[in-house]
Formats: structure tokens, sequence, C-alpha cells
């Protein structure tokens, strides 16, 4: 269950800053983003005369119910890419998260109310999209996702942690929604039974993936979880994808979670709360876009599993969302930020149209294999 978030003036958040190993005078924290889970600030320091600027997160341990083991998987997996990035004589400042540490080494900074804090350079001269604007973005936006897959394929080291478990484990969430169904805490079932239907008509498939990978077909890899668009920063000059960003949800997955989470919010024209749902739906050239960017930079290390379910893993997780979004809706609205009334319901269906589309699409997105 999520908390309301609690609220912090500038004293609070120089005071937070101050555990943090940062050179100059803190000026102003103001919110940052668009995100649903954790609280955001764009944090000004004056540095000799010089503003900079640096991103200062609160982690929802309500969500992430071990901050700790977060910021350890973060700490690694940041820490690994760097290497990566040397090794190829890029650029370093802007490739990848650089978390601050705190004066005794940590990675992030526990307040007085017992919430945890982390912090990285801001990124300068580089925006996230909520929706990819053009194919060319989409591209750059799958290519830059893969090759964080693909540099995280040697990670050294024990497994990581699993953040939150099952997080894309498609059938438990069905599972979910019907325990949802079944109490009906607030009284919302009976009005979204074509919503809960359209998700029983398709209950076997979210099965397909898991079968795939008990039978070794398809490899538990280190995945993002959760990329969407607005998860990767793109350089205002050169238009590619340059860093990765909310690695909350970085842990052992299958690669085809970040493929179709891809699909999911790269596709549709529309946000994923639009309630015009004539607006919503899978542009195919932007499908197209985002299988040929991902294939450049983490094809050599697919299975053949894992190729030929690209266009399905759209489908599941676009589905997978809206089923989390519908529980959430019938339970109370207890997990999702909402900004109105029905916004979590008016997620769902947004979601569910979307999978239509695709469905609708398939043969002609297998066609591309």
């Amino acid at each position: 269950m999520t908390t309301a978030a609690p609220s912090y003036t500038q004293a609070d958040l120089r005071e937070i800053c101050a555990g943090f190993a940062i050179y100059g005078d803190f000026l102003v924290a103001v919110p940052f983003g668009t995100g649903h889970i954790n609280d955001t600030f764009q944090v000004t320091y004056d540095q000799g005369g010089v503003r900079l600027h640096y991103t200062l997160q609160r982690i929802n341990h309500a969500v992430f119910r071990k901050p700790e083991q977060v910021m350890e998987n973060i700490d690694r997996v940041t820490g690994h890419l760097l290497g990566k990035i040397r090794s190829r004589n890029e650029e370093t400042r802007k490739r990848t998260i650089r978390l601050l540490r705190t004066f005794s080494n940590l990675p992030y900074v526990r307040d007085c109310r017992g919430d945890y804090w982390r912090a990285y350079v801001f990124v300068e001269n580089a925006r996230s999209y909520d929706v990819l604007e053009t194919p060319q973005q989409a591209y750059r936006a799958a290519q830059a996702f893969g090759e964080f897959q693909c540099d995280l394929v040697d990670l050294p080291g024990a497994r990581l942690h699993e953040t939150i478990p099952d997080f894309h484990n498609t059938p438990k969430r069905v599972e979910a929604l019907i325990e949802a169904v079944d109490e009906d805490r607030v009284g919302r079932a009976a009005g979204v039974k074509r919503e809960i239907d359209f998700v029983l008509e398709r209950r076997e498939e979210t099965e397909l993936l898991l079968k795939l990978h008990a039978e070794g077909a398809i490899p538990e890899r280190i995945t993002h979880n959760d990329t969407k668009s607005n998860n990767l920063l793109i350089d205002d000059l050169t238009g590619e994808g340059i860093c990765v960003l909310d690695l909350d949800t970085v842990m052992p997955g299958l690669s085809l979670y970040d493929f179709g989470d891809m699909v999911r919010g790269g596709t549709s024209p529309a946000e994923e709360d639009e309630v015009n749902l004539a607006k919503v739906g899978m542009r195919f050239e932007m499908f197209e876009a985002l299988l040929q960017g991902f294939l450049s930079s983490a094809g050599d290390f697919l299975t053949a599993a894992e190729r030929e379910n690209l266009p399905f893993s759209g489908k599941l997780i676009t589905l997978e969302t809206g089923i989390r979004f519908l529980t959430d809706y019938i339970n109370g609205d207890l997990y999702f930020k909402t900004r109105r009334p029905n916004h979590n319901l008016e997620r769902c269906r947004n979601q569910f149209r979307l999978v239509e589309s695709i469905e609708h699409q398939m043969n002609r997105m297998l066609s591309l294999l």
C-alpha cells in the first residue's frame, strides 16, 4: 500500500541535501517529473558563482520495502555501466546516472522521518518524453535500452535483489485482480465487469513467457522492468538515447519484459491516461522502429524464442499494466498516485484499448521477424 507523500519544506530539503557530499550553497529545490511512485526534486546549488543542478529523490518505501537493497542494486549497476562506457571511450558525463555519496560513502541518506533519499548529478541538455514523437526517437530509445541490457550481461557478483518480487509475473497479477474482485473492499467491482471479462478472456496467454522460461527457451537476464519512454534521456543536440533513468526496478527478469514495455509506452500517440480512446492505438511505424533499434544493440545475445516473442511481449506487458491499474482502482487507489476520481480506471481502459490495437496488428508485426 502506498501512503500520501509527506510535505517537505525548503529547510527540510536543504538538511537532506547536506547529508550528501555536494560542494557549494543550496539555493532551492523544486518538484520535478511525472513519476507515479517516488517524489523527485531538482535541486540548484551555487558552486563558486556557477549554478549546477542535482536530482533528489525520496524512495517510496511503501512500494520498495527494502530501500537499502534497491540502492545496492543501483550502485552495482551504475558502477558496472560506467566501466563499460569508459571501455568504449565514450563521454561518461551523460551516459549513466551518477550517484552522489554521503560523507560515510553511502549512496543514500536517511532523514529524521525514516525516509530514504538518493541524489544524482543532473544531466543537462537532455530530456525525457512522455510520448515518443518520431520513429527516429523510437529507434534511438530502443537501441539505448537494448545496450543497457547488453552491458549488464556480464555483471559480476551475486544475483541482484528482487526489489519487487514477481513484478512482471502476469499470472500473479491476474490472481491479484481476482482477489480484489472477490473482496471488493470499496464496492467498485460491479461497475467494471467488462474490464474484468477482458482480462479473463486472455488469462491463458499471460502464462506463455513464464512457461518458456521454465522450459529454458528464455533465460533470466538483468532487466530494467520499466522501460517507458520517460525513463530515458534523449540528447537535445544529437537526438541520441543517452541515459537510462529510474533504476529502482532493475533486477533479474526477462528481456521481453523490457521490450514489451517499450511497445506499451512508445507506440501509442496518447499518454496512458488519455480518456479519448479514439486517440489510443499502436502506430505500426513506431513498433517497427523499436524492433529495429532493440535488435541493433541486443540482437546478438537474444535466443530464438526471445526474438519470436518480441511482438507478443508488447501485448502482454500492456495487458499487465492495465490489470495493475484495474486492480488498484478496485482496491480503492492504494498504489498509484491519482490526480482525479476514476484516474486508475481511465488508465486501465486506455491500456486495454492499446491491447486491442496490438492484437489487430499482430500478424503484420510478426512478418517483420
